[in-house]
C-alpha cells in the first residue's frame, strides 16, 4: 500500500509540473548519509533536516544573519508571562496536495510531532496546548516561559492536516507533503531523494530553480570529484586537504565557516552503561586525559578544527574562558584510572556512526589507540547511521559512542537538553545536578541570568565530565561556480528557497 501511495504521489507531482519549472535548472546536492526521515521530528541529524527542510515552510524562520522573521505567520504577540503566543496566519498558502493552509493545520503538526514514536517529540511537547481562535489565528501555550520557544518552531515544519491525520505518520514519512517550495518526487534509499519545484508556493517567482536532488555520497573523496566534475552543485563535508585541492578552480568556488557544532564521545549510565567503570567520575577525567585531542586535529583535520573544554563552546552564551580543554596527559590519566581501582585498566565498547561524519572512522580508530595505551581495551562497534540512531537512548551500541550534536541559536541549550534531558530519546546519561541547571536556563528569560547558568553548567559539566570533549570545526564546503544565493548557517544547516544555478 505505501509503496502504491509514493509511486501515484510521484505520477501525479510530475503530471501537473508546469513547462517553466521543467526547463528551469535542477540543483544537486551531496549528502554525507542516508536521512533517517523526511518527516522533521523524526529526522535524526542535521542531514536529515537539510534534506527534509525544503518540502516544509515554518511559522517562523532564521534570516540570513539569524534572526527569527515571519514565514507562515505573519505576526505574533507574547503574553506577559511568556506562556501564551499568538499568531497571525498568512492566508492565500496552499499544501502541495492542494489542501489549504490554516490554524488546523498548526494543531495538526503539533499533534503528530508530538507523539511519542517521534526522535523530537520533546520540540513538540513543550507546548501544552495550540488552539484556534478563528481560521487564521492560533494560540500555542507552553507551561511556563520559553526563552528558545521561538527558535524551537523554526524546527515546526507545517503539514496538511487532513492528509496526515488519514494517512498516519509511517504512511507520511515515505510521501511527506508540506507547503515549501519544493514537493517530494521520489526516494531511492541510499541513492537519491528527489524534489520539483511546487509551481503554486506562495512566495511569487521562488524557489528559483526547477528542482533538487540529493545524492547521498558517503566519501568525501567522491563527493570532491562530483563537484570537480560537475556531477553535483554542492558538496559538504569536505577536509582541508579535500578543500585545498579545489583552490585556484575557476569552476568551483569555495565555502568555509566555523560550526557551532560539538564532536564528543559520550558515556551512558543508563541501559547497558549501568554499573560499568564509567560510573567513577575519576574514570571519566581520566578517558579526557588520555585522547590527544590536538593530535586527531592536526592528524586527521590538518588543524581544520578547535578544542573544546565543554557542551558550551566558546562563541555560546555564557562560556567561560577561564575553563580550558583537558590537556593530553596519558600519566595523569593513568594515576587517576589507578586511583579508582583499574590500575589495570578495563574493557568496553564503543559506537561509531560510520557514514555519519567527516573522517569520524578515523577519529573512532585515535580514540581507541589513546585509550588502548592506559590499558582500556577499546571494541569499536561501526555502525551506519541509520543502525546507529535506530533506537532511543543509543540501544544499539555500547557503554561508549562516538556522536556530535550542533546548535543554530548561538547558545546551546538545545544541544543541553537534547543530550542530557531523561527521557529525551538521545539521552545516556543521568545527573540531577545537571538535569536541574538545564531546566533553570530554559525558563530564564534574562539573557545576563541565563549566561551565569551557563557558565556554572560548564563548571560543573567539566570536573564531572558525562562526555570526552573532543573537537568542534571548521566546515569545508564548495559549490559550482553557477551557484549564487547558497549560505549556510554555523549548524550546517540552509535554505534553498533563494538558490540560484546559472544555465
Amino acid at each position: 500500500m505505501l509503496r502504491k501511495l509514493l509511486i501515484v504521489v510521484g505520477i501525479a507531482l510530475l503530471a501537473v509540473l508546469p513547462v517553466q519549472a521543467q526547463d528551469a535548472p535542477m540543483l544537486v546536492i551531496s549528502l554525507a548519509n542516508d536521512p533517517t526521515s523526511l518527516f522533521p521530528p523524526r529526522g535524526a541529524d542535521i542531514t536529515a533536516g537539510n534534506a527534509a527542510s525544503p518540502l516544509y515552510d515554518t511559522l517562523v524562520t532564521y534570516d540570513v544573519d539569524g534572526n527569527i522573521v515571519p514565514e507562515l505567520a505573519e505576526s505574533w504577540e507574547i503574553s506577559e508571562d511568556g506562556t501564551v503566543y499568538t499568531f497571525v496566519l498568512r492566508q492565500g498558502v496552499t499544501f502541495h496536495n492542494g489542501e489549504t493552509f490554516n490554524a488546523d493545520a498548526v494543531i495538526a503538526t503539533w499533534e503528530t510531532g508530538s507523539d511519542d514514536s517521534n526522535d523530537y517529540a520533546q520540540d513538540y511537547q513543550v507546548a501544552t496546548s495550540v488552539e484556534a481562535v478563528d481560521e487564521y489565528t492560533v494560540q500555542i501555550t507552553t507551561d511556563g516561559p520559553k526563552p528558545l520557544f521561538m527558535n524551537q518552531l523554526t524546527g515546526w515544519g507545517i503539514v496538511p492536516p487532513a492528509y496526515i491525520r488519514e494517512v498516519g505518520i509511517d504512511a507520511f514519512e515515505q510521501a511527506p507533503v508540506g507547503a515549501g517550495p519544493f514537493r517530494f518526487v521520489e526516494r531511492i534509499a541510499g541513492d537519491r531523494i528527489v524534489y520539483e519545484a511546487f509551481e503554486d508556493y506562495w512566495q511569487e517567482g521562488l524557489p528559483l530553480v526547477g528542482g533538487v536532488t540529493f545524492r547521498i555520497i558517503p566519501e568525501p573523496t567522491t563527493r570532491l570529484a562530483a563537484i570537480q566534475t560537475g556531477e553535483i552543485d554542492i558538496a559538504n563535508r569536505l577536509s582541508i586537504d579535500e578543500a585545498a585541492l579545489l583552490e585556484g578552480s575557476d569552476a568551483v568556488t569555495l565555502v568555509s565557516y566555523p560550526n557551532d557544532r560539538v564532536y564528543y564521545v559520550a558515556f551512558k549510565n543508563i541501559g547497558n552503561g549501568e554499573g560499568s567503570p564509567l560510573l567513577d567520575e575519576r574514570v571519566r577525567q581520566a578517558l579526557n586525559y588520555a585522547v590527544n585531542r590536538q593530535g586527531i586535529i592536526d592528524g586527521i583535520f590538518g588543524g581544520g578544527a578547535s578544542l573544546v573544554d565543554s557542551f558550551i563552546i566558546s562563541t555560546n552564551l555564557g562560556h567561560n574562558p577561564e575553563i580550558q580543554p583537558y590537556a593530553y596527559d596519558p600519566e595523569r590519566a593513568s594515576a587517576l584510572l589507578a586511583e579508582a581501582g583499574f590500575a589495570d585498566g578495563f574493557a568496553i565498547s564503543m559506537g561509531c556512526p560510520t557514514d555519519a561524519y567527516l573522517s569520524i572512522n578515523e577519529v573512532c580508530l585515535a580514540v581507541q589507540r589513546d585509550l588502548g595505551a592506559i590499558g582500556i581495551d577499546l571494541t569499536v562497534e561501526f555502525k551506519t547511521s541509520n543502525s546507529f540512531w535506530s533506537e532511543a537512548e543509543y540501544g544499539a551500541v555500547g557503554p561508549m559512542y562516538v556522536d556530535s550534536w550542533s546548535s543554530g541559536t548561538g547558545e546551546a541549550l538545545g544541544r543541553l537538553e537534547g543530550a542530557l534531558v531523561p527521557g529525551n530519546y538521545y539521552n545516556t546519561w543521568h545527573d540531577d545536578t545537571i538535569t536541574d541547571l538545564i531546566n533553570q536556563i530554559s525558563v530564564t528569560v534574562d539573557r545576563d541570568e541565563r549566561a551565569a547558568l551557563y557558565s556554572e553548567i560548564q563548571t560543573y559539566m567539566h570536573e564531572n565530565p558525562p562526555f570526552i570533549y573532543l573537537y568542534a570545526p571548521q566546515i569545508f564546503e564548495a559549490t559550482s561556480a553557477s551557484i549564487e544565493g547558497y549560505a549556510p548557517r554555523a549548524n550546517e544547516g540552509y535554505d534553498l528557497t533563494n538558490v540560484s544555478k546559472a544555465g
